[in-house]
């Protein structure tokens, strides 16, 4: 019935928006047109694309239309509706519970879930509940009131709602009982999925979890048939785990706090106690259970032991005294089942084990069982129709502990995927067979993996007190390292904390078998176990662990190297008591290879450690940050606005470049400068905001009102000037020079308030700069406080570091952490340890100063020995000068001085003979005395910063002194997330402090990795000292990396805290004004933004007004049909090619190219990895190192692409029979957003422009003509006179046009150099028009690099020809043209390009490139 494929196609021709919804009334709703709806809507969340926004648009049948759904779902299942159709429905219900975020789905969803549906639990449990929280007698006496007004109508509805989950949960455990089919199950599945949502949602979770607990729904499926079958059950058994987790999670479910494990101790404890009091009193033969402590009697064996003797109805009637079930009427028989009562009371009663020591117990390495488990890590081939045992992030969690544990196993199975696709790779590349002796033989190789010839554990040291587990395991792995010289320096290279993984393999297939990638990995392979481990080091020829450190490396002789590893001490633990009590192997003693992992991929270990010791820390977040990350409360109350301590009065330095800049930044508001004169009236400024208390307020009238909103628009702002720093150029503070926008400045504004603030920065509207402008202005405003920056790459937190270092920022406290400093552009080295020598140099050339200064003072000593030494000079020596001088200067009475005595009783004047001179300008009293002050301010700085790096001198070794940089000197700190979650532990000892966050790129960075950095430093007096933070980033382009579509699609995991902010109704500054992109490429983009505007210098600068030379438009999407029949292929699994994309992409790259456009100014990208491989194949045959064209800057995918741009962008989107993953909005915006001048699009035309997400762009694309408009009479660059212009139809036509049109190239040039050679010396001499040419010659020579020095190309030219004639000559079997090897760079264009005949030759060939298989996505 329902098709997939159908249901994809109608779904994809917008049958919801233009069809069901735009004619759906109650008059018409039926059945059919119910479901089609919810088939819709389930599709739409399937794909990832938005759902609700066509019921946002005609809401007024919605409530009408929920409330059917609800009836339907509420229905018989042998009724109207099968069981696969309310399978529909339920999945549907889902999603509206997970769409909390939209008002129309919340109005409707508060109605469903809230304290009415009590009305559905027996009396006994509801005065139960009702003592419990005294406040809801009051709500619940109400409701009774109004129930016996309503009509019986209404009142079915609330019976409904109470009703609602009882039924259900009955009806899930009569499913099970009967015998199973597989659609029975997936309703079942779908069922527990529903619950586990709603008890994972605080509001939903505070009346639901009461009628879940009555109607013991988890009993019931706990006893069914479906739990204990093997194969059709175990998903839904991981799902029941699930429920049963949320249902008795940590949180009183009134006032959402959490519980501490003190209170959990006490909730189950008073449980215990009351069932022995209600044991004592009414139940004598239960007299020793009642009599008996708590910890005798509550475990599972002890209960079974004491209640399973008593019979159904004393059991029914235990069970009835607590509340659980109805009171048993007299001389009746109780109709649950004894297994059913026993149970109950059982599961009720029965110690859990805490969720923290669960944790705490658990390996953190994946093994076998979890790594290949599909329900657990499922393939990436999810097709997102099932449901998963996983859990989800969505808006809002119960607490900060639940937030961390749903992180941590996401983050823990997307490492664990991930770790299965290297041991696939790796293990399969070794090609394992069984042996005619029935060992192991290893039939190829792998970079990656080793076979071990030796493996010993060597240590199992003692549990700590209280622990069961070791604490610490090692093992000693020998391995034979006779492979190439690099591979063997990369085995050697691994260092302490690298993670490697053991693996038993034992094959069954004989020598020579082949490996079928599309079969199961572990049948073929014969892989039994897994288990991870870190490595320590490798041992030398004494058997000793080689530290790393500065000391060069011991060689090592011959092959064999032994690794010191730590195993996993929970792991070894289970592993042995599984050896001990159940007689299994030691999986110690089987391991016959040893995987390693690429570094960069190989963090995951640290990310989970951290994870966990925050989750067994108190967690100290900021009071106004705790409720806006679980998702409640009101979501702008961490705005500066709303913030208890606002500051109200802020210099913004050299934020502004003038005070009419200033008047521009605040439109609306009222502007008051506090000096008239206009000359004074220069930056830089302090501004006085208004700051109104919410406290206070008293009702005024119309006239106050006004006064107060005009009072509240005033800025006063204070011009000042900044002191002299001294006579030297470089003492003049670095400025800074950007013109920022309005919102901009609102953005830079909010930044230096406390709170949170969110800047939104579309592509090209300066987010760097407002990111480093609030870094300065806290670092002027706030000198004593620290700021963290924290990046998702390397790549964008350099870029930030090198504008802070542009501004007026003093280098010694700024401190960059990680291991991507190597490549800033810069000489200065900002590690921790280029810091430390940064700090030792500028201590000794300050020593020298003040051995200078002591010399032209004429002070005996060596004042200039130590920084202590030169602290006393200065207190005796300098400030006693000073000191003498002011008084002989200072005003005297109502005299003025003369000018002249500034600068004739001054005491440094031989000190600063080297400055610029003279150094007073004699003009007044007032400007030499501050030029005065300004020198004697540079003298003292030498001795501030002598007294700051004192502690160098007392702290001996580089590591001390690196640490106490960190802790106490920088104050601008800089690191990736991933650096902080590998290091928060190392950071939190050492004692780290911050106050603000800056976050760039925040909506690329996973949730996790976004909160860590919160929590690098311990609490003071509990409280968390952060005051600031800011976020900066684009949820409107693509979200964090998840390889696994199952994580992604499923749980959610891709969503950043970013995303989820702006979803939950964060206040955001968005930048409108955007200055990267011609007008025209912004329109293609800026639809997805608010008010996305242009900078006024994209239209005023001449490189975006000149056209594309060669090109007729600056963007152009280019129709591009099947070539030679065939339009994507898939070589392996979604490894997409399309090779008439690929050839026409190149031919155009070629083209522009040879027009003298710089090949490094444009890069080719397409959207998906086969077709990147497929086009880099082709530019090696096509252009090779060939000096006329180039290499493009970079061909990659578009994801990868993100956060970088270029001049001319060329665009494959590969696809051409279903739109793929640029469906996703935020893949298009950043395709469309990478080009500065130029974009040109590749694509089935047919096929995107039908895509409705994509129409705004795609409607702009398709109003020009869709074949190539060339010019290829233009010259790079263009002045854009009347020119020819040609349409090429298709790509053979383009590849014929290149070829020619390079073969014309090599010839002119081949023909003017012969000329050259002809003439006689003389005429060359005396020639002035061949003087001129070659003149002409060079000019142009140097204006188009990509054609520059052909001169030198002479011998090179002549060669390229008599090949290329060779070449014409002489066909190839295919009847394409083939060369000589001996001169690959212009040979295999001109047998290549040679139009639509040589492109097949080249077919097979560009297909037959096979991606590595961590490529293959």
């Amino acid at each position: 019935m329902f098709a997939i494929r159908k249901i994809m196609l109608l779904e994809f021709s917008q049958y919801l928006e233009n069809y069901l919804w735009m004619n759906y009334s109650p008059e018409v709703s039926s059945k059919a047109y119910l479901m089609s709806i919810c088939c819709m809507v389930n599709e739409k969340f399937r794909e990832n694309v938005p759902a609700w926004e066509t019921f946002k648009k005609k809401p007024d049948h919605f409530p009408f239309f929920f409330k059917c759904i609800l009836k339907a779902a509420l229905a018989e299942t042998d009724g109207e509706f099968s069981l696969h159709e309310q399978t529909v429905l339920l999945l549907f219900l889902d999603h509206c519970f997970n769409s909390l975020e939209v008002d129309l789905i919340r109005s409707q969803v508060q109605q469903l879930i809230s304290l009415p549906m009590w009305m559905g639990l027996q009396p006994a449990r509801l005065e139960l509940e009702l003592k419990k929280t005294p406040k809801l007698r009051k709500f619940w006496n109400l409701i009774k009131k109004n129930d016996e007004k309503m009509d019986p109508e209404a009142r079915e509805q609330y019976v409904a709602k109470a009703l609602f989950h009882v039924k259900n949960s009955y009806m899930v455990s009569l499913l099970c009982l009967e015998p199973v089919t597989m659609d029975k199950v997936h309703y079942c599945e779908r069922f527990i999925e529903l619950m586990i949502d709603l008890e994972a949602l605080l509001p939903t979770r505070r009346w639901f979890n009461t009628i879940l607990d009555d109607s013991h729904l988890l009993v019931h499926c706990y006893l069914s048939n479906l739990v204990h079958r093997e194969e059709d059950g175990h998903l839904f058994s991981q799902l029941l785990d699930m429920l049963k987790f949320y249902t008795g999670f940590e949180i009183n479910d009134q006032t959402g706090n959490a519980l501490t494990e003190n209170e959990m101790t006490t909730i189950h404890y008073d449980r215990i106690t009351s069932l022995q009091r209600a044991a004592f009193a009414h139940f004598p033969e239960l007299y020793d259970f009642a009599l008996s402590n708590v910890a005798e009697v509550d475990t599972r064996e002890s209960l079974v032991k004491f209640f399973g003797p008593l019979s159904s109805n004393t059991l029914h009637q235990v069970a009835s005294y607590l509340c659980l079930l109805p009171i048993l009427p007299k001389n009746e028989d109780t109709t649950f089942d004894k297994e059913f009562l026993l149970e109950l009371l059982v599961s009720r009663h029965e110690r859990r084990i805490s969720q923290i020591q669960q944790l705490n117990q658990m390996p953190l390495y994946p093994t076998e069982k979890i790594i290949w488990d599909e329900n657990i890590v499922p393939t990436e081939y999810y097709s997102g129709e099932g449901c998963l045992a996983l859990p989800k992030l969505n808006l809002q969690f119960l607490t900060l502990h639940d937030y961390l544990l749903r992180n941590f196993n996401l983050f823990r199975l997307e490492s664990t995927y991930e770790i299965r696709q290297d041991i696939e790779d790796s293990v399969s590349r070794m090609k394992p067979w069984l042996s005619e002796y029935g060992g192991v033989v290893f039939g190829g190789w792998a970079r990656m993996a080793q076979p071990i010839v030796a493996f010993t554990v060597v240590e199992v040291a003692k549990p700590n007190i209280g622990e069961n587990w070791p604490t610490r395991v090692r093992a000693d792995v020998t391995i034979n390292l006779n492979v190439r010289d690099h591979i063997k320096d990369e085995w050697e290279g691994l260092r302490k904390h690298d993670v490697c993984f053991l693996v038993t393999v034992r094959p069954t297939k004989p020598y020579g078998t082949k490996f079928d990638r599309r079969r199961p990995f572990i049948e073929q392979i014969g892989l039994v176990y897994v288990r991870g481990c870190e490595i320590q080091g490798m041992l030398d020829d004494k058997g000793r662990v080689i530290e790393d450190g500065p000391e060069p490396r011991p060689n090592l002789r011959g092959e064999s190297r032994t690794f010191r590893v730590f195993l996993d001490p929970n792991q070894y633990q289970q592993d042995m008591t599984n050896t001990i009590q159940n007689g299994a192997e030691d999986v110690y003693e089987t391991f016959n290879i040893i995987m390693r992992r690429k570094p960069k991929e190989n963090n995951f270990k640290a990310v989970l450690e951290t994870i966990r010791n925050l989750m067994n820390t108190d967690c100290v977040v900021p009071d106004w940050l705790h409720d806006i990350i679980l998702g409640y409360g009101d979501p702008s109350s961490a705005h500066y606005s709303k913030m208890p301590n606002q500051i109200a009065t802020l210099d913004f330095n050299d934020t502004f470049l003038s005070i009419e800049h200033l008047k521009t930044s605040f439109p609306g508001h009222n502007v008051k400068v506090t000096v008239d004169d206009p000359a004074l009236q220069i930056p830089p400024f302090r501004i006085t905001f208004p700051v109104r208390s919410g406290k206070g307020k008293k009702r005024k009238d119309v006239d106050g009102e006004d006064e107060d909103t005009e009072e509240a628009k005033t800025l006063i702002v204070e011009p000042h000037v900044i002191p002299n720093r001294g006579p030297y150029p470089y003492n003049q503070p670095k400025r800074n020079t950007i013109q920022f926008t309005h919102t901009q400045i609102e953005a830079i504004r909010a930044g230096m308030q406390p709170g949170l603030t969110m800047v939104v920065g579309p592509p090209g509207t300066g987010k760097t700069d407002v990111a480093v402008q609030i870094i300065s202005n806290i670092y002027h405003n706030f000198p004593e406080q620290r700021t963290l920056i924290v990046t998702h790459s390397n790549q964008a937190l350099n870029q930030l570091f090198e504008k802070i270092m542009a501004l007026d920022i003093d280098e010694r406290h700024l401190l960059r952490l990680g291991h991507g400093e190597e490549e800033l552009e810069t000489e200065k080295d900002f590690s921790r340890y280029g810091r430390v020598n940064y700090v030792l140099a500028r201590r000794i050339e300050l020593l020298e100063e003040v051995k200078r200064l002591q010399k032209s003072l004429g002070v005996p000593g060596d004042a200039s020995y130590t920084c202590e030494t030169a602290g006393y000079f200065f207190l005796y020596q300098v400030m006693s000068r000073w000191e003498e001088y002011i008084s002989k200067v200072k005003n005297k009475g109502n005299m003025l001085p003369d000018v002249t005595e500034v600068s004739t009783f001054f005491p440094f004047h031989e000190y600063f003979a080297n400055a610029p001179q003279p150094i007073f300008k004699g003009r007044t009293y007032e400007e030499d005395m501050e030029i005065a002050e300004g020198c004697f301010r540079h003298i003292k700085k030498i001795f501030t910063q002598l007294e700051e790096f004192r502690a160098s001198e007392l702290l001996r070794s580089g590591l001390d002194r690196s640490k106490y940089l960190l802790v106490k000197e920088a104050k601008i700190i800089a690191m990736t997330c991933t650096h902080a979650a590998l290091k928060r532990h190392d950071l939190v000892k050492l004692g780290f402090k911050y106050d603000n966050i800056l976050m760039e790129e925040a909506a690329q960075i996973l949730e996790i990795e976004t909160f860590i950095p919160l929590l690098l430093q311990n609490p003071q007096d509990g409280f968390s000292r952060l005051k600031r933070w800011i976020m900066i980033g684009d949820h409107h382009q693509l979200p964090p990396v998840i390889k696994n579509m199952a994580f992604q699609k499923y749980s959610n995991m891709e969503q950043s805290l970013f995303t989820r902010f702006v979803r939950v109704g964060v206040p955001t500054v968005d930048l409108d004004a955007q200055g990267r992109a011609r007008a025209s490429l912004c329109n293609l983009y800026n639809w997805r933004y608010k008010n996305l505007g242009n900078l006024p210098h994209v239209q005023l600068l001449p490189e975006f007004s000149t056209a594309n030379a060669g090109l007729l438009y600056d963007f152009q999407l280019i129709n591009v049909e099947d070539f030679q029949g065939v339009g994507e292929s898939e070589p392996n699994p979604y490894f997409y090619q399309n090779l008439g994309e690929a050839e026409y992409v190149v031919a155009l790259f070629m083209y522009m190219c040879l027009l003298g456009y710089p090949a490094d100014k444009i890069s080719i990208l397409t959207t998906y990895n086969g077709q990147k491989h497929l086009i880099r194949d082709i530019i090696n045959r096509r252009c090779g190192s060939n000096p006329l064209i180039g290499r493009p800057n970079k061909v990659t995918t578009v994801d990868r692409f993100q956060g970088q741009q270029n001049d001319y962008i060329l665009l494959s989107l590969v696809r051409t029979r279903a739109v793929g993953h640029l469906r996703d909005v935020r893949r298009l915006v950043v395709a469309m957003s990478r080009a500065r001048l130029g974009l040109y699009i590749f694509a089935r035309v047919s096929l995107f422009q039908n895509c409705f997400e994509l129409t705004p762009a795609f409607s702009q694309l398709t109003a020009r003509p869709l074949h190539l408009h060339i010019i290829p009479t233009e010259p790079f660059p263009t002045k854009r006179p009347s020119h020819e212009v040609q349409i090429i139809k298709n790509m053979p036509q383009m590849a014929n046009f290149v070829y020619n049109m390079y073969m014309h190239l090599i010839q002119t040039t081949h023909h003017y150099h012969q000329t050259l050679l002809q003439l006689p010396p003389a005429m060359v001499e005396e020639g002035e028009e061949v003087q001129s040419q070659e003149t002409e010659l060079e000019t142009e020579e140097e204006a188009n690099p990509a054609q520059a020095d052909l001169s030198s190309l002479t011998d090179a030219t002549s060669s390229q020809e008599s090949s290329a004639s060779q070449t014409e000559s002489t066909p190839n079997q295919t009847g394409a043209s083939s060369s000589p090897e001996a001169i690959p760079t212009t040979s295999d264009i001109t047998a290549t390009v040679a139009g639509p005949v040589t492109v097949p030759a080249e077919a097979n060939a560009s297909q037959a490139v096979t991606p590595a298989p961590e490529e293959t996505k």
